[in-house]
């Protein structure tokens, strides 16, 4: 048991020193790094969280100070992704059928439609949490909940029965060659089954703090590129660089004024 401890706080320092180098780190890469099952990666996460020592999110561990310069960057940026939110809300049609994935952004489109009625299908369990206007209509898809968002085969079964006339989803992030990054992997696929059941637009909804140059090349992990038309809806203090190459990799880019 003695021998057990100390190898359980050898894996807990291990883990300690990769999130204070580099602020955030999977845990598909603890799991190789320790040589561990991704369960034990997890209960060890939860463990060092309790104690104040990192934030356990879903799929990764993040150092305290990150995670609170996250909520801060998020509390500055909310300008932005409200008019993103009230630019894209003035393209859902009256009578139209929506699908929304798990972002703030693109739920919070539907505080801004009004005088419209729209029976909305979203994963994003933030919607239980909100009020809307008279005319939308909300209904949950199911499925497992990780942070906020529902995800599992309970998702994929209800979304192959359904279809919708657009699609509004958010990303984690946009890099310059027209690639989506999601934090959650099994996101992707419940974002595809949406977008191959919408018979209208698909529209991405990402301010410009998501817009980014891949400085890894290898970094692929959680990101695809899709094969139908997209329109990103970002806002005017998105680098002109990068919408330029989104542009020319055949994305829509959208450019919503602020202030």
């Amino acid at each position: 048991m003695k021998n057990d401890r100390k190898t359980v706080e050898k894996r807990w320092q291990t883990i300690l020193q990769a999130v204070r180098e580099s602020g955030e780190v999977r845990v598909e890469e603890l799991t190789a790094q320790l040589g561990v099952s991704p369960m034990t990666v997890r209960r060890d996460l939860k463990a060092l969280a309790a104690r104040g020592l990192l934030e356990h999110q879903y799929g990764r561990a993040v150092s305290v100070e990150l995670a609170e310069k996250k909520r801060r960057d998020a509390q500055s940026l909310r300008v932005y992704r409200d008019t993103i939110a009230a630019y894209a809300a003035g393209l859902v049609r009256d009578g139209s059928t929506v699908f929304i994935n798990g972002s703030r952004t693109a739920l919070g489109l539907l505080s801004y439609v009004e005088s419209k009625k729209v029976t909305v299908y979203t994963n994003n369990g933030w919607a239980m949490d909100s009020t809307y206007p008279d005319g939308v209509s909300i209904r949950l898809i199911g499925g497992e909940i990780y942070n906020h968002i529902m995800v599992g085969d309970y998702v994929v079964q209800n979304l192959l029965n359904l279809w919708a006339d657009m699609t509004f989803i958010g990303c984690a992030a946009v890099y310059e060659d027209g690639e989506f990054r999601y934090d959650i992997p099994t996101e992707i696929g419940i974002n595809e089954i949406m977008i191959s059941h919408t018979e209208g637009d698909l529209y991405v909804l990402a301010d410009h703090s998501k817009l980014t140059r891949r400085t890894d090349q290898s970094n692929v992990y959680g990101s695809c590129k899709y094969s139908r038309p997209v329109t990103l809806i970002t806002d005017s203090l998105a680098d002109p660089e990068i919408v330029s190459k989104l542009r020319v990799s055949g994305i829509n880019v959208v450019l919503v004024p602020v202030g």
